[in-house]
């Protein structure tokens, strides 16, 4: 169900990072039913479109998560399962401080030995340095960008509810699920992003433009 799904991306986000970082994304959702529940009474679309988008903002896959994944005990497991040796491990990564450029200024991924499974362990327990001034990753554009998108979108949500209504609830939706569109990593992402900023001016200025004409209606 909906509300299940919404407890179990609650529970990752405490994972992810700490329960406040769950509680933050809780306390957006929340507020958006209750507003929504208000002014258009019976819809859940908003709601919904909040509560996975939300989530896909907040969840990006950086180094601390790459880290947590691969282990957290399930990507042993398959590997045990399929090769019954536990097969010779490589990695193929690309961090955005360490990596070198292409011509394009792409990153370059470089094979790195299954030793690299220590090094997630530890670090992986640094992950409360998300986001922090003592967050050598998170210095780079690529991480900056994720973490303005998080912030972009939370004031994006608080802007929609001021004006919610019947009559503007579906653009509401599509303009919450904007998100959906940016996919991939590096370049790739960069390609997505740029579409979905342009989509999202257009779709905010046709939100900005209807306040005056209900104003004066």
């Amino acid at each position: 169900s909906p509300q299940q799904a919404f407890e179990r991306r609650v529970r990752f986000l405490g994972d992810y990072q700490n329960a406040a970082y769950g509680q933050r994304y809780r306390a957006l959702v929340d507020k958006v039913a209750k507003v929504e529940a208000e002014r258009v009474p019976g819809s859940t679309a908003l709601g919904e479109a909040v509560a996975r988008y939300a989530f896909k903002l907040m969840a990006y896959k950086d180094e601390y998560e790459v880290a947590r994944l691969y282990t957290s005990g399930e990507f042993e497991r398959r590997i045990k399962a399929t090769f019954a040796d536990g097969g010779s491990l490589r990695f193929h990564l690309a961090p955005p401080l360490l990596a070198r450029k292409d011509g394009n200024g792409h990153l370059i991924k470089r094979e790195y030995g299954s030793w690299m499974l220590s090094a997630f362990r530890v670090l992986k327990q640094f992950r409360f340095l998300r986001g922090t001034p003592l967050d050598i990753f998170g210095y780079s554009v690529e991480r900056r960008t994720e973490r303005r998108l998080i912030a972009e979108y939370f004031t994006r949500i608080d802007e929609l509810l001021a004006t919610l209504d019947a009559d503007n609830i579906a653009l509401a939706v599509e303009i919450a699920s904007l998100p959906e569109h940016i996919r991939g990593f590096g370049h790739v992402k960069e390609a997505h992003l740029a579409t979905v900023q342009t989509q999202t001016a257009e779709l905010l200025s046709r939100w900005r433009s209807q306040e005056p004409a209900r104003e004066a209606a």
